[in-house]
């Protein structure tokens, strides 16, 4: 397996500094955020798109330091029933064709969630009760998103682009195993699982279980972590609106590996994907507000080295 980094964990640098510090903490992949919910601060998408130039010199910017790409990231909500819907699905198909530019065969993003019949905001169906709420999922499934997922797989084929890698996310139709599976029946092995362990956890899942069942759906895999805090959830749950800065009141954040579940875990978790036929990218990402960017990325590659 190879230690990535998500380059927006490193946001704030230009990047050359970016680079630079990815090849002296032995990261072999970068995973570059090209839009919608990325402020894509690395990479322009329109001039990337618009000139070979611009794409030729971009890549061996990456050669210079040993680097090379595992993935284009564009998540955001295509399916989103406003104007940001749609600039985020034209953000979706521009990344894809870029993939297929730079010879990249794996783009993460997320399913989309649209409203119901009418809605102005996505509407996440996270029960069966009362009897609206199935029906507003059915339509969701049946008219918005295999009809978006069917074209949009379409698009993938034709820039050659082999993977298209989704987020299991709440907010999302596709957010656990059984979704991914339901949406990847309908419109093919092109769809497979960008599998980020942080978000099973406060979702109720097991991520390990979850390994096994997802198999080789896995296309490539995030490292990120997540505290549960026991008492918050005990009272709580673990569905939690609060913002992510009231780290002191939720009941769960997202944290530097290491820090929600030890060295022992993440050997049993790297075990399980080597089980299942997964050997690529671990791509690190950091959203741990009590860290400094640089601090956790540090501290995540030195956890996965260990494990490794």
């Amino acid at each position: 397996m190879r230690i990535g980094l998500v380059t927006d964990s490193l946001a704030d640098m230009p990047l050359d500094r970016l680079l630079a510090t990815a090849a002296e903490q032995g990261i072999a992949t970068l995973e570059f955020g090209c839009g919608n919910w990325s402020s894509a601060p690395h990479l322009h998408l329109a001039a990337m798109l618009h000139s070979a130039a611009a794409r030729q010199a971009f890549a061996g910017r990456l050669r210079d330091h040993g680097l090379a790409i595992s993935a284009l990231n564009c998540s955001g909500n295509p399916l989103h029933p406003g104007n940001s819907g749609k600039r985020h699905r034209e953000v979706t198909s521009q990344t894809i064709r870029l993939a297929g530019l730079l010879g990249v065969p794996r783009v993460v993003l997320m399913s989309g969630c649209p409203g119901g019949p009418g809605d102005a905001n996505a509407n996440w169906i996270t029960t069966a009760w009362p009897p609206e709420a199935a029906r507003v999922l059915q339509w969701q499934w049946d008219e918005v998103v295999i009809p978006y997922w069917r074209g949009l797989v379409a698009e993938a084929q034709a820039a050659g682009v082999a993977k298209l890698c989704l987020e299991l996310h709440g907010q999302q139709n596709v957010y656990n195993v059984e979704t991914l599976f339901r949406l990847r029946d309908a419109v093919g092995p092109t769809v497979g699982a960008n599998y980020d362990p942080s978000h099973l956890f406060w979702m109720g899942a097991d991520p390990l279980a979850a390994t096994r069942a997802l198999g080789d759906a896995i296309y490539h895999v995030h490292a990120k972590d997540t505290r549960v805090d026991p008492v918050m959830s005990g009272v709580n749950g673990m569905l939690d609106t609060k913002p992510v800065d009231r780290l002191r009141e939720r009941s769960w954040s997202y944290v530097t590996l290491g820090y929600g579940h030890g060295v022992q875990w993440w050997k049993e978790f790297c075990g399980l994907l080597r089980l299942v036929g997964y050997d690529d990218v671990l791509s690190i990402e950091h959203e741990d507000l009590l860290l400094p960017p640089l601090d956790g990325v540090r501290k995540s590659v030195a956890l996965l080295r260990e494990v490794l």
